[in-house]
């Protein structure tokens, strides 16, 4: 499929393809005519481009991510110490949020009781 439908099917923004392209992680995708084809192992990357984006990756982490993925098993150590660092990144986040909410909830109550 070009570009193009890949963009409309699964609903990535072309700037996001064009960039997946400019890594060099489509080696797969064969040009056509003057056109990208994606076949399904590159949607695949794709899809897992858009998880890590999701989950908070920047740019660089995700590109580094694809490297060590496309290297295959050899990598496994390196792609979990970089959840592993996201996911503590993370927690940490919520943990912020929470004492947030917490001093949120605190002067509510206060305004509530008639306090300042």
């Amino acid at each position: 499929m070009t570009i193009e439908e890949a963009s409309e099917r699964y609903l990535i923004p072309l700037d996001i393809l064009k960039e997946y392209e400019s890594w060099g992680l489509c080696d797969t995708v064969k040009k056509v005519m003057g056109a990208w084809e994606y076949d399904d192992q590159d949607i695949e990357r794709l899809s897992m481009i858009m998880t890590l984006h999701d989950i908070g990756f920047d740019k660089d982490e995700i590109e580094e991510y694809m490297h060590l993925l496309l290297k295959g098993q050899s990598t496994e150590t390196q792609r979990l110490s970089m959840l592993n660092q996201k996911r503590s990144e993370t927690l940490d986040e919520v943990h912020f949020k929470e004492a947030q909410i917490s001093r949120l909830d605190y002067l509510r109550h206060k305004i509530r009781k008639g306090g300042k």
